[in-house]
Parts: structure tokens; C-alpha cells; sequence
């Protein structure tokens, strides 16, 4: 055979495998539409609906990471007295066990073209898919979606402030419902901002990421290596210590610490990363995208976040743990206008990939007769505003509470979503079943009940994770809820199904 037909046959080979890997025909769709699946969002996504490569998926997470809570909790690292060294590293090597969780975790999205609801009902059953989905969708993603949009509207207000100072004292003293009139305002324009960019759709939003991507790293390498030359160079800013006291915290513990803190931070995410891997063109493009996105950008952002906080702390004689700080001290008006916009798309783009689109999508699952994806955009958006988010920032700890929270809450429910999906059904899942016929109240389907097991085991992994926050002798165990949680889950249901296989239901 010549070297064109063996290169013709491997491209076939290779095509053929690509058709394998992706479980769903367009005679499933109209098969499960008949059974009352109407709603195009909840429907598994076929070959020629998927729009997403390795490129998108490179780009998904890589700008999401340098946002203005990020360099903060980097900033809090440093506080706690660890090494700026051990901070990077720990940080990269948080990205990377992140990266291949999302990875995994997305394999049954990119297979079968469902989205995160769905994912649920494979691993808690129909009925027991709504607590876990409730706590990602809207719980977690709404709070989240609400705290971004007010730090967000808090770098909207440095800018307008610099261009129109007077604006700054638009209303006087007067507040409304806790928040001056400027930063009410500046809250209601990047709300704004923030639901039309959820509206828009994957499509839009793909083209933004890489776009917004290649801004982002070059204002961010570039205020790395600002930070460098006015900390005194490299091994100055690496030398650096916290003046005072500062905790003594174990080497080992303070590695666990970050690497924990990475993980609680990607927590939501990965818990619905369904939602993305949905419109992958092949699991092998999702799984190199998001685990090189995530790596790389921590590779990255290590060395930004260090070098800019410490290199600004030396230069300026007093701390600057915060990066909103730091741009509003430059003397360039145009520097500081270009910094904070980026900052702001950073946000904008962040919420609406972790936060908006699974909570439009949670909406969708658990109202399929009335809500669509846009409107769920705009029920989780208007939500986000009532919860007045500035009220739950008056203590400056909220954020960090709320990590912790998340990653108590999610990694139990992500460590039972990886167990049921690799060592239960063993990577399969019967689409036939779980779209079961909703017009037939008895149709019978094996994911039509509550999986008994996993909620237990659900259960278990939250009340261990928190129990640091009531027991003062464990309360290390909330500084590394994420990993607690998951590994509580993850082993108690793999126990629960070995020894008591009757009362699991999916």
C-alpha cells in the first residue's frame, strides 16, 4: 500500500475513533424530545452542535485566574508568613491537580454531550439531582456571581473616579440600602455589563475569552516584570519577609494550605464543568485544553502575583496585598485606565463561565416548561442584585468564608460525581434511561429515583468538611475543606457500594 493510502486510512482510523468517543445521534435527540424534552438546553449535544477545540478550552481559564480575589488570597498567603517560594510553588502545583480534576471530571460531558444537570441525574437519580444541583446552581453560583459583580463595580468606581472626580460625590452621604449613590451606581452598570455578556451565548463568549486572553497577559507579564525591577530584582522579591509577627505554620501544612485554597477556588467549575465539555469536539480537546489552561496560567500567574505584591510592597515602603491597590498608586492615568478595564473584563468574563451559565442552566433543569437558558441569565442575574452583595462584603473576611463554604459544599458532591462515573458505571452511562419518559409518570428508569448511596456519602463529606467551623479542635480541617470533603465522599461511597449495593438506586 503506498504512504498516501496508509495516511488515508489513518485519518479514517482517526475519525472513526473521534465518532466513537462522541455517544449521541441526532435520532437520540428526536427520540428524547418525543418523551418531552423540549427544551433544547437540557438536550445532549450531537457532533454538529459542538463548537468548542482545544483553543477555547486553552482560553476558558487561563484569563479567569487573574482576578482581583485571586491576588488577593496570594496576598493573604504572604501575610500568613510562607515563604514566597513555597507559595509558587504550591500554587502551581494546585493547578495542576485542579487541571486534571475538570479534566475527569468533564469526561462525561464531552462523551454523551449532556450538561451538568444531567451529569447529576446520572450519579444522584432524577429526583435526588435537585439538592446538589440547587447548592451549585444557584446557591453557590448566584452568591459568587453576586460578591464578583460588587468587587468589579469596586475597580469600575477607581476608574470613573480618576476620569470624574466630582462623581465621587454624586449623593452626598446619602446611602441606599447600605451602598453610597456612586457605588450604586457603578454596581447597576457593571450588573448591567454582566447580563449581556450572559445573553449572548457560547459562541460570543469563546471569541471573547481568546480575545480578552491575550490582553490580559500582557498587562499582567508586564506589571510582573514592572514588579521585578522595582523590588530590587528576582531573588529580592523571593527573599522577602513579612515585618511583625506572623504564624508559624508547617512547611507540609502550608503546601496542603494553598493547594486546597486553589482547589476550593475552582470548586464550582469543576463541579459543573458538564456545561462546557458539552460542546467539546472530542474529549481529547477538552482534556489537553482545560488541563494546559489551567497549568500554564498558574505557571504564570505564580510568578505575577509575587513578583507584583512583594516588588510593589518594596518599592512603595508599605504592604500592598491588594492588586486595586497597586494600579490606583501609578502616575500614567492611561496606565491605570488600561489596567482596570482589563481587570473588569476579567470579572465580567469570569462570572458569566462560572457563575451565570450554570445557575441559567440549573434554572433550566428544574424549570423546563418556563425557563430557558436567557432566562435563567436573567432570574440568577436579578437574584444576584437583591442578595446586595455590598452588605455581605462589610467584613472583609466574607470571601474567604465563602471559599471555604463552596469547597465544603462541592468537593463532597464532585468526589461522588467521580467515583460514580469511573469505578460505578465505569465510564458509561444508558442515555435511553436517562431520558426517560417525562409524560409517562410510570415509566420506569434506573435514574429515576434518589440514589441513596450517594447522598449519604454526599452528606457525610459536607458534615466532616465543617466541622471544623464547630469543633475548635479541627478547625485546621476548614482551612482544607475542599480536599476533606472530596476524600470523606469519594471513599465513604465507594464503601457504601461495595457493602450495600441494594440501596443504590442508579
Amino acid at each position: 500500500m503506498s504512504q498516501l493510502g496508509i495516511g488515508a486510512t489513518q485519518q479514517k482510523g482517526m475519525r472513526a475513533v473521534a465518532q466513537e468517543e462522541i455517544k449521541v445521534t441526532q435520532d437520540d435527540v428526536t427520540l428524547f424530545k418525543s418523551r418531552g424534552y423540549e427544551n433544547e438546553d437540557l438536550l445532549p449535544k450531537t457532533k454538529e452542535k459542538r463548537n468548542m477545540g482545544p483553543l477555547n478550552y486553552f482560553t476558558l481559564w487561563m484569563g479567569n485566574l487573574h482576578n482581583i480575589p485571586n491576588y488577593a488570597a496570594v496576598g493573604g498567603l504572604i501575610v500568613l508568613g510562607i515563604a514566597p517560594l513555597n507559595i509558587m510553588i504550591a500554587l502551581i502545583l494546585g493547578a495542576i491537580i485542579t487541571g486534571l480534576f475538570m479534566a475527569f471530571n468533564g469526561q462525561a460531558g464531552s462523551k454523551y454531550g449532556i450538561p451538568f444537570a444531567l451529569h447529576l441525574r446520572a450519579t444522584y437519580g432524577a429526583a435526588g439531582a435537585k439538592l446538589p444541583g440547587i447548592l451549585r446552581g444557584i446557591v453557590v453560583a448566584i452568591g459568587w456571581f453576586g460578591l464578583q459583580t460588587f468587587v468589579g463595580s469596586q475597580a469600575l468606581l477607581i476608574i470613573i473616579g480618576k476620569l470624574w472626580p466630582s462623581f465621587l460625590k454624586i449623593g452626598g452621604d446619602v446611602t441606599f440600602l447600605g451602598i453610597g449613590m456612586p457605588g450604586l451606581v457603578c454596581f447597576i452598570i457593571f450588573w448591567l455589563v454582566n447580563v449581556a455578556l450572559g445573553i449572548s451565548g457560547s459562541g460570543f463568549l469563546n471569541k471573547f475569552n481568546t480575545i480578552l486572553t491575550v490582553f490580559i497577559y500582557v498587562l499582567f507579564i508586564s506589571m510582573g516584570i514592572w514588579g521585578v525591577i522595582v523590588g530590587g530584582g528576582f531573588s529580592n522579591i523571593l527573599n522577602y519577609a513579612i515585618e511583625g509577627p506572623t504564624q508559624s505554620i508547617n512547611p507540609l501544612f502550608a503546601y496542603i494550605l494553598i493547594i486546597s485554597a486553589v482547589l476550593a477556588f475552582w470548586a464550582a467549575p469543576a463541579t459543573s464543568v458538564s456545561d462546557f465539555t458539552q460542546n467539546a469536539k472530542s474529549n481529547r480537546d477538552q482534556m489537553i485544553g482545560q488541563s494546559l489552561s489551567l497549568i500554564i496560567g498558574y505557571i504564570i500567574f505564580a510568578f505575577t502575583s509575587i513578583s507584583i505584591l512583594i516588588g510593589s510592597s518594596i518599592y512603595y515602603g508599605m504592604e500592598q496585598w491588594d492588586v486595586l491597590n497597586v494600579i490606583n498608586k501609578w502616575d500614567s492615568l492611561p496606565a491605570i485606565f488600561f489596567a482596570m478595564l482589563v481587570l473588569l473584563l476579567i470579572t465580567v468574563n469570569s462570572n458569566v463561565t462560572a457563575n451565570v451559565t450554570p445557575a441559567a442552566y440549573q434554572l433550566t433543569a428544574l424549570f423546563p416548561k418556563w425557563v430557558t437558558y436567557r432566562r435563567g441569565v436573567f432570574i440568577a442575574s436579578i437574584i444576584g442584585f437583591l442578595i446586595m452583595p455590598w452588605k455581605l462584603m462589610e467584613n472583609p473576611d466574607s470571601i474567604y468564608t465563602f471559599l471555604s463554604g463552596v469547597g465544603a459544599i462541592l468537593g463532597p458532591v464532585t468526589g461522588v460525581m467521580i467515583y460514580q462515573f469511573f469505578f460505578v458505571t465505569k465510564k458509561e452511562i444508558d442515555l435511553d434511561q436517562l431520558y426517560y419518559d417525562s409524560n409517562d409518570p410510570t415509566a420506569v428508569s434506573k435514574y429515576k429515583g434518589v440514589n441513596k448511596n450517594a447522598y449519604i456519602a454526599t452528606i457525610l463529606g459536607v458534615a466532616v468538611s465543617l466541622s471544623g467551623n464547630f469543633i475548635p479542635l479541627l478547625s485546621s480541617i476548614s482551612d482544607i475543606s475542599w480536599i476533606i470533603g472530596f476524600a470523606t465522599a469519594f471513599i465513604s461511597y465507594g464503601l457504601l457500594v461495595r457493602f450495600s449495593p441494594t440501596i443504590n438506586n442508579v
